[in-house]
């Protein structure tokens, strides 16, 4: 009840459920690669399997990673400060986080075709394909995981995250994957905010804590000016249909 009560924890799971869904929404394009080695009877069978098997092989690696940064002993002193594996988790997740979300950044701005980041190999079987999907799954959401771990303090909430993210692929994922590629600045606007979690990560990782109200608020902000954005596209859109 307490969880239910606090309104940080809506915000948090809000914003990562966001993020989860936009970044979510490029693996789907490495899933229809996959299942495309299938017959197409087999094929809509196999991304729903998929997509569930990889829900709970993201799930695993959380809780893995939520293990991980519970671990506050230390275990070596760098520049007199104690570093323990929470704090290794923390940092090489939020260097992770500013590499990955950096490059792909990048990738929009030049215009690389993120169907070249991957080359899937002929699947022999239905359950290849399967546990293809879940490797492609695991190897590109690391980034919204890492994220989750370090924005969410209770398991639940990124949990429950990541099962709505997972949903909304099942339900709606073809829409919001047109949408997304029609307003492209959605997608530099979560990665953006991947760098920006990354940075928060590091600082925490050596002690220098932010405090995430800070995050959120720069996070709302940019939100409501890319809801301004789009509506404003919008307008000027139906004025040049009008004339």
């Amino acid at each position: 009840m307490e969880l239910l009560t606090d309104p940080q924890v809506w915000i948090t799971l809000i914003t990562l459920s966001a993020i989860e869904i936009v970044l979510g929404i490029d693996n789907l394009v490495f899933i229809s690669i996959a299942v495309s080695k299938l017959p197409y009877e087999q094929r809509e069978k196999a991304r729903k399997f998929g997509i569930a098997v990889a829900c709970i092989s993201r799930i695993a690696l959380l809780l893995t990673l939520a293990w991980l940064a519970g671990l506050t002993q230390d275990l070596f002193q760098l520049f007199g400060q104690g570093i323990s594996v929470r704090d290794l988790v923390l940092i090489l997740g939020g260097a992770f986080l500013l590499v990955k979300g950096s490059m792909e950044i990048k990738d929009l701005i030049i215009g690389e075709d993120e169907s070249e980041d991957i080359h899937t190999k002929p699947a022999a079987s239905f359950m290849a394909v399967i546990a293809q999907i879940a490797v492609i799954d695991i190897v590109f959401s690391l980034d919204s995981v890492i994220a989750a771990v370090g924005m969410a303090n209770q398991t639940i909430v990124m949990v429950i995250a990541i099962l709505m993210a997972v949903a909304v692929m099942l339900l709606a994922a073809k829409p919001l994957g047109h949408f997304i590629d029609n307003n492209p600045t959605i997608k530099m606007l979560a990665l953006a905010f991947i760098v920006l979690v990354g940075v928060y990560l590091i600082g925490d990782g050596f002690e220098l804590h932010i405090p995430k109200g800070y995050i959120y608020a720069a996070m709302g902000f940019s939100a409501l000016v890319e809801c301004l954005n789009l509506w404003s596209k919008r307008t000027q859109q139906r004025r040049l249909t009008a004339d």
